[in-house]
């Protein structure tokens, strides 16, 4: 396996996509199953590239399960999920690219709407639930879960918050720390601006600015400042807590606690790890291979053991120590809906959150 990291500038995701002229795109690429295809032992000796928003730390490892299991070769490209997008979208047809694995839905969204994936076959995207799936075309598949939560420290936060909107009241005012340059939340606020509107999002941006929240690099920076006490309350995805756990040796070992939000509070957003195949790809067996792989139980349970990840397919049991997936319902929205991933860029820059 060869490694490689996204180095240069991307321009921002918005001009790419100007640039690109994004848009449907009737001739539709699809792909059959590796099964269907040249058959297993002919994969051997194949090569493919994958372009993966996911952490090498947490990839490398199961792609090397993949390779010495089927004898395929990938060489991985890595970055930050909006840069790995960007990319598709400057490079076209042009790319290397056979799979983009992407930390949320929105910016694999971006690819397949600007028409460069192909379709997969029903078996497999019918693997996962259907609000983890397009609801037109199976230009991308679900993989994990991972729903946004409020983390609190019990020592230094008493009246706790139901959910998000309730973070611009002044009794908060200094004691919420966020990332807006990260793609989880980034994602969470595209499903805030397409859930309640354009206005409610910039409004809500506006009053939690004026509320002085802190800012920081990282979500796991975030976990760690609200389990020292540094900071009382924190915006992140459910799994920062579950792996910290894993790594402390224990759930006992964390002072810091969760409250999932409810119903159609924006904070109570249920989203996915997400891959397809590039048209570039076509019906490349190995990379079909590599999908399949993913949502296997080998695979789906190596990220609940691994990264307290939901599994997105029947047969494997969630992580411990959070409520099932299935309680889970979150803000009524289509995941395909977080494809405006630009817009949501724009709007944080605009509010001087990014630059």
């Amino acid at each position: 396996m060869r490694t490689s990291r996204l180095t240069w500038a991307a321009a921002p995701l918005a001009a790419l996509l100007l640039a690109s002229g994004c848009g449907d795109d009737s001739g539709s690429a699809t792909t059959t199953t590796a099964a269907e295809g040249s058959g297993e032992e002919s994969l051997a000796g194949s090569t493919i590239t994958l372009y993966s928003g996911r952490d090498e730390a947490l990839i490398a490892p199961l792609i090397e399960d993949f390779e010495a299991a089927t004898g395929v070769d990938v060489e991985v490209r890595y970055g930050k999920s909006a840069e790995m997008a960007a990319a598709l979208l400057e490079e076209g047809d042009r790319t290397n690219a056979d799979v983009f694995y992407s930390q949320e839905v929105g910016a694999v969204g971006e690819v397949a709407r600007a028409g460069l994936l192909a379709e997969l076959p029903d078996g497999v995207v019918e693997l996962v639930d259907e609000r983890f799936r397009p609801a037109e075309g199976n230009h991308w598949v679900g993989v994990t879960g991972r729903s946004r939560v409020i983390v609190y420290n019990p020592d230094l936060v008493t009246e706790i918050p139901k959910g998000v909107l309730d973070l611009t009241d002044p009794q908060y005012k200094g004691q919420v720390a966020w990332v807006p340059g990260n793609a989880g939340f980034q994602a969470f606020m595209t499903a805030f601006r397409v859930s309640q509107g354009e206005d409610a999002a910039e409004q809500w941006l506006e009053d939690m600015i004026a509320n002085e929240p802190v800012t920081f690099e990282g979500n796991n920076d975030v976990l760690k400042a609200v389990d020292a006490g540094d900071v009382p309350m924190g915006l992140i995805n459910h799994y920062y807590w579950g792996r910290l756990a894993i790594e402390r040796g224990g759930a006992d070992k964390l002072t810091a606690q969760l409250i999932f939000p409810k119903g159609d509070d924006p904070g109570a957003l249920v989203n996915a790890t997400a891959v397809g195949i590039t048209k570039k790809a076509g019906d490349n067996a190995a990379a079909l291979a590599l999908v399949e792989y993913l949502l296997s139980k080998e695979g789906q349970t190596k990220f609940v053991e691994e990264t307290s990840e939901y599994p997105l397919i029947d047969g494997v049991e969630g992580p411990a120590g959070f409520p099932p997936l299935s309680e889970l319902e979150g803000p009524k929205l289509d995941l395909t809906d977080l494809d405006s991933l630009a817009a949501t860029q724009a709007l944080l820059t605009k509010m001087g959150l990014l630059s």
